[in-house]
C-alpha cells in the first residue's frame, strides 16, 4: 500500500514528528492531486521537516532533502514552493539539502577529510540552497566594534520580484541552521 510514509525516510528508522508527517502528507496529496508535477514528485521524498519563528506571527517551513535528490527537488523547486505555501497558508516553504558535517581529522592521522564535509562548506551550501532561485552575486564579512560580525550577501537582481519578500524569513531560517546572522539586499542598479 502506497501511503504519505512513502513521502519521509527518517535516518536509522527514527519515528517521524506529527508535523513531518502532515508534511509528507502534504507532498502525498501534491503527488495525487496536481498533475503537472506528478510525474517529478515520484520518486522523491524528504529526510525531516521543521517549524521556525521568524518575527512576530511569521512562521517558515524548512524541509530537509536527501542530498543525492537536491537536483530533482532544484528543477521543480518554483512550483513546489507555490503549492506547498498554498497548503501551509501563511507559512514561507524553505527547501535545504541534508549534508554532513565531519569533524576534522585527529593529529597524525593520515585520513583526510572532503572539503564539501567542512563546517564552512556545508555552511555556504545551506546558504545557496535557502535563496534559491536567486544566486549568490557577493558576500561581505562586517565586523561591529563589539566584536560581533554580520555578513551581508548580495542577491541577483533578476529574482527580486520572487524574493523580494522573503528576505527576512531568509535571514531567520539560517540564523536558525547555522547560527550566524545574515544579511540579504540587492546591489545597486548603476541607472
Amino acid at each position: 500500500m502506497y501511503t504519505a510514509l512513502q513521502k519521509i525516510h527518517k535516518d536509522k528508522d527514527a519515528e517521524p514528528t506529527e508535523f513531518e508527517e502532515h508534511v509528507a502528507q502534504a507532498l502525498f496529496d501534491l503527488e495525487n492531486t496536481n498533475q503537472e508535477i506528478k510525474s517529478d514528485l515520484k520518486d522523491l521524498y524528504i529526510n525531516s521537516a521543521l517549524q521556525i519563528d521568524i518575527s512576530g506571527s511569521k512562521k517558515a517551513v524548512v524541509i530537509h532533502v536527501p542530498y543525492r535528490l537536491r537536483k530533482a527537488f532544484r528543477k521543480i523547486h518554483p512550483r513546489l514552493v507555490r503549492e506547498l505555501e498554498k497548503k501551509f497558508s501563511g507559512k514561507e516553504v524553505v527547501l535545504v539539502a541534508t549534508r554532513r558535517i565531519v569533524r576534522p581529522p585527529k593529529k597524525g592521522s593520515a585520513a583526510q577529510r572532503p572539503r564539501t564535509r567542512t563546517l564552512t562548506a556545508v555552511h555556504e551550501a545551506m546558504l545557496e540552497d535557502i535563496v534559491y532561485p536567486a544566486e549568490i552575486v557577493g558576500k561581505r564579512t562586517r565586523y561591529r566594534l563589539d566584536g560581533s560580525k554580520i555578513m551581508k550577501v548580495l542577491l541577483d537582481p533578476k529574482a527580486k520580484n520572487d524574493t523580494e519578500n522573503k528576505m527576512e524569513t531568509f535571514a531567520g531560517v539560517y540564523r536558525k541552521l547555522s547560527g550566524k546572522d545574515v544579511a540579504f539586499e540587492f546591489p545597486p542598479t548603476e541607472a
